[in-house]
């Protein structure tokens, strides 16, 4: 009896230590995915803050400026973290790969909204975003969609195509500005597969570090020095809030949160939840830009929250 005993107490004890491991995992998955949520929303405002900036310079100062504050914010962030700021020699070339994309993105991200929408943008590039990304990630593994992913991703391109009103115009999608912003697309998807294997060469944390230091020395290669000297000697306080909030609130916290989720979700369904962003972007520039919101914006959204549900639904064991 006193061996039994023993063994029921032993089975107890490992389920109470199985129970909690199961608990600490969902509570990291839920600030995960919270966190996620936080970062679109972030994201979202983004676009309006952007349209403000476009308006003070070249869309290479712009995005040399940026790059620049974030990465001193990014600094003190590694440093809050303890993290090392070393990263493998063997992820030299990604790193550089990743921060020649980034480069990329953020000119195409301020040139699109220089010439077009803050709103139409925010909705073109994130919806196409995550439906790239996957296709991506789709040809790297070799491998089909189920048929939840099927769901999801088509719910994304329907909540595209009620967000821009398609059925009314489908020539709104080659607006000024929108191919910029289709690029965009193309650059952020092929980024987002590159940070997903950050963790494979140290910290994510310091791979953005370094990474958006390589952007800002990319993009001041194609800078007019005078224009932006210039820049700073006339530049007002709205400029200065909207770089604190491009570079610091947005790029280098949930961009930062964002990559850091690339490694723990994988790319494809951390690129899904970016179907929120439009819904963000919308009432932002409703707020900030003045661009009331219409009812097919509202159900867009609404679609696209839906679809990062179902792309986010685990799979049941049977």
């Amino acid at each position: 009896m006193g061996i039994k005993k023993s063994l029921i107490l032993i089975h107890i004890q490992n389920s109470m230590s199985l129970n909690k491991g199961v608990h600490k995992e969902n509570l990291s998955d839920n600030i995960f995915l919270w966190g996620m949520v936080l970062s679109m929303f972030v994201w979202g405002l983004s676009w309006a803050s952007g349209k403000l900036l476009s308006r003070y310079a070249s869309p290479n100062i712009i995005a040399f400026y940026r790059f620049t504050f974030t990465f001193i914010s990014m600094y003190f962030v590694v440093k809050w973290s303890k993290a090392d700021f070393r990263i493998a020699r063997s992820g030299y070339v990604s790193l550089l790969k990743a921060a020649l994309v980034l480069a990329l993105y953020s000119f195409l991200f301020f040139k699109g909204l220089s010439l077009g929408n803050a709103g139409a943008g925010g909705v073109l590039v994130t919806i196409l975003n995550p439906i790239i990304s996957y296709f991506i990630m789709l040809l790297l593994k070799k491998r089909i969609p189920d048929l939840k992913e099927f769901l999801g991703l088509f719910l994304g391109l329907i909540a595209g195509f009620v967000l821009l009103s398609l059925w009314s115009d489908w020539e709104k999608v080659f607006l000024a500005g929108n191919i910029y912003f289709l690029l965009a697309s193309f650059s952020w998807a092929i980024l987002s597969v590159f940070t997903s294997k950050s963790a494979d060469y140290g910290s994510p944390l310091a791979f953005s570090f370094w990474m958006y230091g390589l952007s800002a020395l990319l993009s001041m290669i194609f800078i007019d020095f005078s224009s932006a000297f210039s820049l700073l000697r006339s530049a007002d306080l709205t400029f200065w809030l909207n770089l604190f909030y491009s570079s610091t609130i947005t790029t280098a916290f949930a961009t930062t949160f964002y990559f850091i989720a690339t490694t723990k979700i994988g790319a494809s369904k951390a690129s899904s939840f970016i179907f929120l962003v439009p819904f963000s972007a919308t009432l932002g520039a409703w707020f900030i830009l003045g661009e009331i919101p219409m009812w097919n914006t509202l159900l867009g959204g609404l679609i696209g929250i839906l679809a990062v549900y179902v792309l986010n639904q685990k799979k049941k064991a049977y």
